[in-house]
């Protein structure tokens, strides 16, 4: 009988010795998963960061394509037309504001600045006047400060000379505004003409 008992005690014991084993085995096991499962989680986070980080640049797995070089365009004048053309879309710009029974543009916008001439000078009822002669046809037109021209405007009259605002459109849209002057062609003593009602009138002929 008391052989039976320290059997029992002997074997009580090796099952508590047993299921404290087991008990301690699996919290060890607990604790290990928990770490591995801790230090997963950077690298996860490390790897989505340096996939974001990577993912603007180059594939590596395509061929190399240099960049392409744009040649950038210089903008050059736009090309006046001719003295016929210029005359031609005068008269249909006459014959358009006669129909809607408008003021008609003035002459001198079909005319470059270039292709004028300034024969003489005068003092008028309304201020300053200059007779100016367009060389391309050989006519003669008395002109105001305001005038428009095809590629200016007349912005005053001197003494000796007039004043001009020059344009020059580009082809990419760009206008260039520069100031211009026209002084008075010399005029000889023959061709100094007076005029009635008003000061003497500066003129020359060629």
């Amino acid at each position: 009988m008391i052989h039976d008992m320290k059997t029992s005690r002997v074997w009580l014991t090796a099952s508590l010795l047993v299921a404290m084993l087991l008990a301690s085995g699996l919290f060890v096991s607990a604790m290990a998963q928990d770490g591995v499962s801790n230090n997963a989680q950077p690298q996860q986070k490390s790897a989505a960061t340096r996939k974001v980080t990577t993912s603007g640049g180059r594939d590596p797995f395509r061929k190399y394509e240099p960049p392409r070089i744009v040649e950038k365009k210089i903008a050059g004048q736009v090309p006046v037309p001719s003295i016929e053309a210029r005359i031609n879309g005068y008269k249909d710009r006459k014959a358009q504001a006669m129909r809607e029974r408008m003021p008609a543009p003035k002459p001198t916008t079909a005319l470059l600045l270039s292709e004028i001439q300034v024969i003489g000078i005068s003092r008028t009822p309304r201020g300053y006047a200059a007779i100016v002669e367009a060389t391309p046809i050989k006519l003669s037109y008395v002109i105001y400060p305001g005038e428009p021209f095809f590629d200016g405007q007349l912005v005053a009259i001197e003494d000796n000379r007039l004043v001009f605002r020059h344009e020059t459109v580009f082809t990419d849209g760009r206008r260039e505004r520069s100031v211009e002057y026209k002084p008075l062609r010399q005029p000889t003593p023959v061709n100094s003409i007076p005029v009635t009602g008003g000061t003497a009138v500066a003129a020359a002929k060629p």
